[in-house]
């Protein structure tokens, strides 16, 4: 029997709330990864480190709540918590590979076609493992056409993020890129849920096993959330985060790791110092 499915049965709540999440770890995530580029390269994996973590985190942390919302008449839902928690792992890993390539790569054609289809590979696998662990009186079916149209969305936004990492500098063009990238990531969850049509069982009875939605939503929030609050606090309390704006000893460190052969642009407004202030400490 073809179930009805709802993907909105809060409302705008959830896919608002959804966006939200999507943009605040996209945010995080991108100041870390701008910031990975003006530090010396033994600090430079700690922040693209983070960043990855708070671009996975809120992604996953997005789906799930716009999963709060969905709902299949008469037939209950429940998550496995194991697959559950494995996708934010898959996501915060393809997502890290993706930045990594860039952060150490640079704004090259290739770093960003790689890095960002790994990415988006990454962001695609875990929105579809979330699915799997889905457990209910029913089967679900997907439309092919329109999963690879999601996959696409997710490559596509992923690739124009880490654009956005490398090139943009200051924290209004950063929140600017961080609300596209929210809106990409937003718009191929829901492109997925499009995807989706569930068989129920008519003579199935009992619990389907796992936990329920809002079972998964409270762990959910007191790690992931927390974690973007932690990431958020970093941010605040690093001035050349907020600003964008390199000191004279980041850029030179930059210039001696060689950046600007990677296909990073030069910080506006830097020149080479004499050396004999460079030996007084400046």
């Amino acid at each position: 029997m073809q179930g009805t499915v709802d993907g909105f049965s809060y409302g705008l709540v959830t896919p608002l709330v959804a966006y939200f999440m999507a943009c605040l770890g996209g945010a995080l995530g991108l100041r870390c990864t701008t910031r990975s580029l003006r530090v010396a390269s033994t600090w430079r994996a700690g922040w693209l480190a983070l960043g990855s973590a708070a671009i996975g985190s809120g992604i996953w942390t997005m789906h799930f709540i716009a999963m709060m919302g969905f709902t299949v008449e008469g037939v209950p839902i429940h998550y496995d918590k194991a697959l559950t928690f494995a996708s934010l792992g898959l996501a915060i890993v393809m997502v890290g590979i993706g930045v990594f390539i860039v952060g150490y790569k640079g704004a090259t054609g290739v770093a960003l076609f790689t890095g960002g289809t790994i990415t988006g590979l990454g962001v695609a696998s875990m929105h579809y493992l979330g699915m799997a662990g889905m457990r209910l009186h029913g089967t679900i079916e997907y439309n092919t056409f329109v999963v690879g149209a999601s996959v696409v969305i997710a490559m596509v936004a992923a690739t124009a993020a880490l654009w956005a990492a490398v090139q943009v500098r200051g924290i209004l063009w950063s929140i600017g890129a961080s609300l596209i990238m929210g809106l990409a990531v937003s718009g191929m969850h829901y492109m997925g849920m499009a995807a989706v049509s569930v068989h129920t069982q008519t003579d199935a009875v009992g619990d389907p096993g796992g936990d329920s939605a809002a079972g998964i939503l409270a762990p959910m929030m007191i790690g992931p959330l927390c974690f973007l609050l932690l990431a958020g606090v970093v941010v605040l309390f690093d001035p050349l985060m907020v600003m964008g704006r390199p000191d004279w000893r980041d850029a030179l460190e930059a210039e001696r790791d060689g950046l600007s052969r990677a296909g990073v642009p030069r910080p506006r407004g830097v020149t080479e110092r004499p050396a004999s202030r460079t030996s007084q400490g400046w």
